[in-house]
């Protein structure tokens, strides 16, 4: 889900009522990964404004207070990648589960799902304030596979970043990757995946078609 138009606008209300300047989604682009806190920590940064931690974590309450408010008073642009709701429901149609894995915050993270109608096909989702370590940490997927009551050698990520790859790694999970997301503002087509797709709708005819993890740039 491209979020970058909401992360942007609640960050930035968060900025201002420090009396901080506004950044632009070009500028936030490269801050995002790793989950919130990370993010504040870098924008405080990129903006050459030291902080204690107290100050961090009170930027980042407000943070992720507007980041909800904009679900809450239908301000919310975030829209779904090209080809998602059909690969979703091809997947389902394999009679695979499916669990959302983020670095974003539970509650925001089921709100955006339940948002654009994705809860008929996802069985969990697990937030980044759910576990003590966020990706690239392995906590996160072992958490998704226990409430799937599946092992991390039978379940597959599917991720956009760095952060994913490295988690899956940790996990003994292979991982196919696709070319959106931000990645840290790295080219995420260089990622050192097992397989790369341009879109979810891609992975029902991988996964058919195959029956050992390919080898492919990202």
């Amino acid at each position: 889900m491209d979020t970058l138009a909401d992360i942007t606008l609640a960050l930035n209300r968060a900025l201002a009522e420090q009396r901080l300047v506004s950044l632009s989604p070009a500028e936030v682009r490269p801050l995002i990964g790793r989950g919130g806190p990370l993010l504040i920590e870098r924008a405080a940064a990129h903006l050459g404004a030291p902080m204690d931690s107290r100050a961090l974590e009170q930027l980042h309450e407000r943070f992720a207070r507007h980041a909800r408010g904009l679900q809450q008073s239908n301000e919310s642009t975030a829209v779904l990648f090209p080809g998602v709701l059909a690969g979703l429901e091809a997947l389902n149609a394999l009679g695979l589960k499916i669990a959302v894995v983020t670095n974003k915050q539970q509650r925001l993270a089921l709100e955006l799902i339940a948002r654009h109608g994705l809860g008929r096909w996802v069985q969990t989702v697990v937030g980044g304030d759910e576990c003590e370590r966020r990706k690239p940490d392995p906590q996160p997927l072992h958490m998704a596979c226990e409430r799937l009551q599946v092992s991390t050698a039978r379940a597959l990520m599917v991720g956009d970043s760095l952060n994913d790859v490295l988690a899956a790694r940790a996990a003994g999970m292979p991982v196919v990757c696709v070319p959106y997301g931000y990645n840290e503002g790295n080219d995420a087509r260089m990622l050192p995946c097992d397989a790369f797709i341009e879109s979810v709708s891609e992975l029902p005819s991988l996964l058919e078609g195959e029956s050992a993890p390919v080898r492919a740039a990202e």
